[in-house]
């Protein structure tokens, strides 16, 4: 008699328990398959009993080597031996079976997907540790943030994953790759901390699932060109879309609404320009003279202009930041001066 083979079925824990592979539920109730697992509160058994299928269920404190001699045995003797794995997969026993087979058994070990996870699925780990967290014995500290608190953090992770990406050589291989990694992750930490803190709100609660389809709904809804029939064939279409939309969702009548003041003031001013553009604004700025332009013709070049901007604030005893910031905000009155009134019918 031919020997037959012990296939491990492994689950993934991010997945519903009752949907299995098509290739896990062929083997599993194929006519003379025999099951086994070792886990009684496994999440699948209630699905595989309500299908008839007939599972031995070992006791925890069973050697594994005891378990996997039965499981050999049995293969020895021409069945297909089904295991039913816990989320870790067994180690202990895999170990043993690997053991077992070492010594020239014709039994075939095999490793089959019972359920697989999909993209995004570990998310789901970070949202049960951080519920762990924030739970009654959790983690005092992680018990006291507030939104409020946490902001600091925000702004830090998000600086530091900025550092990383402009000196870290994120597109090689390597330490530089490895420290984005590591900074998203930080950042994918805000959101999970913010959201877990939003949850236990006792009136208006939302998750992190609402942060996620919220999110993904605006992205639907800001890219008509491609899911849907808008046309938009360069970036700088898209942007302009983009920033239309967002008025009309906002009901917004001005192109600044929404630009927040408190960032820095570089970023402010090319914001400001940036909607203007794109809501047609033709806002007039103050120009190099002609030499600077013709020389400088590259990022390096502006960078140095813009260090050259500062030592000379520097000089005069002037915050560049400041100076720029109220330069900016005097833009932002000159578009809102530029833009056409609303129409007081378009609000009816």
């Amino acid at each position: 008699m031919a020997a037959g083979r012990i296939v491990l079925i492994s689950f993934s824990p991010r997945v519903a328990p009752g949907l299995l592979s098509a290739a896990a539920w062929r083997l599993i109730t194929t006519a003379g398959a025999v099951v086994h697992t070792g886990s009684p509160d496994h999440p699948a058994l209630p699905y595989l009993d309500d299908a008839d299928v007939q599972i031995v269920v070992f006791d925890s404190d069973v050697d594994p080597h005891e378990i996997a001699r039965d499981l050999v045995g049995q293969a020895q003797a021409g069945a297909t031996v089904a295991w039913i794995a816990a989320d870790d997969g067994d180690p202990e026993l895999t170990q043993a079976l690997g053991e077992q087979l070492a010594f020239g058994s014709d039994v075939e070990l095999e490793l089959l997907p019972g359920s697989y996870d999909l993209p995004g699925a570990k998310v789901l780990d970070l949202v049960r540790v951080m519920d762990r967290l924030r739970s009654p014995g959790g983690c005092p500290w992680d018990a006291e943030q507030t939104h409020q608190s946490l902001v600091k953090y925000l702004l830090e992770e998000a600086y530091e994953t900025a550092e990383t990406i402009e000196d870290g050589h994120p597109d090689e291989p390597g330490p530089g790759r490895d420290a984005l990694r590591e900074e998203l992750g930080d950042v994918l930490l805000q959101v999970a901390f913010h959201s877990r803190i939003a949850q236990e709100h006792p009136e208006d609660p939302f998750t992190i699932d609402d942060v996620a389809e919220g999110v993904a709904r605006k992205l639907i809804g800001r890219h008509p060109h491609v899911f849907g029939g808008v046309v938009a064939e360069t970036a700088a279409d898209v942007e302009a879309n983009w920033d239309k939309i967002k008025a009309a969702e906002k009901g917004r009548t001005s192109a600044v609404e929404g630009v927040p003041l408190a960032q820095p003031a570089l970023s402010l001013a090319d914001k400001l320009y940036k909607r203007a553009r794109n809501a047609g604004v033709a806002v007039e700025g103050p120009e190099l003279p002609r030499e600077l332009r013709e020389n400088i013709t590259n990022p390096d070049g502006v960078g140095q202009l813009l260090l050259a901007v500062v030592v000379h604030a520097r000089s005069l005893g002037v915050d560049s930041e400041e100076a720029l910031r109220a330069a900016a905000r005097g833009l932002r009155d000159e578009i809102v001066a530029l833009e056409p009134s609303p129409d007081p019918r378009a609000a009816g």
